[in-house]
């Protein structure tokens, strides 16, 4: 991945929302889609989920990373969807030398959680484009989190979209689902 592009490819949060809006098919789904078609395609993405928050930070390393279905109590056709992206090592490791002196653990247990699929499964619906997962480190400050982007953002500069998700205010828990257009609660607000 030394190959240098024209400019770099866009770094991207996105909200990913509710699990079902993987399934769904709504203005929002829809945007994911549009914007998926207008970016330039890049030659793998480097995806950072909120629902990865460890102790340390990892990376996938394997060369097909499962489709991992972190929820419960959704219905049967949510856990069916399967992502089926590729993996890339060779990326894992570039990031792993980019953040040096910092220890990044190479792991090959976790794969692509509903953070990162949800998305990109509309993003990029046929999974033709290889992902690697980065964790969040949950004993870094925002600081030193800012200054781990920095030195990761020299993968743009090689074709490499680096994608975030999550959301401000994230408790499915707490969710009004008998009335979804209910004003949120006071904490969340």
């Amino acid at each position: 991945m030394s190959e240098q592009t024209l400019s770099p490819m866009p770094a991207l949060f996105v909200g990913h929302g509710n699990p079902m809006l993987s399934i769904s098919d709504n203005r929002f789904t829809r945007a994911w889609a549009e914007l998926g078609r207008t970016l330039p395609r890049p030659k793998a993405i480097l995806a950072v989920s909120a629902h990865w928050y460890v102790s340390g930070t990892r990376v996938t390393a394997m060369r097909l990373p499962p489709t991992i279905h972190d929820f419960y109590g959704f219905p049967d056709e949510l856990f069916a969807v399967e992502y089926p992206a590729a993996g890339s090592p060779d990326l894992a490791e570039q990031v792993a030398d980019l953040v040096s002196p910092q220890a990044v653990e190479r792991d090959e247990q976790w794969g692509l959680d509903h953070g990162t699929w949800s998305v990109l499964r509309h993003l990029y619906p046929n999974a033709s484009v290889p992902v690697v997962q980065l964790s969040v480190d949950m004993r870094k400050s925002p600081e030193e989190h800012f200054r781990l982007g920095q030195k990761l953002a020299e993968l743009r500069k090689q074709g490499v979209l680096v994608f975030a998700s999550g959301n401000v205010v994230h408790n499915i828990g707490a969710f009004n689902w008998r009335n979804p257009t209910a004003p949120p609660a006071d904490w969340a607000s």
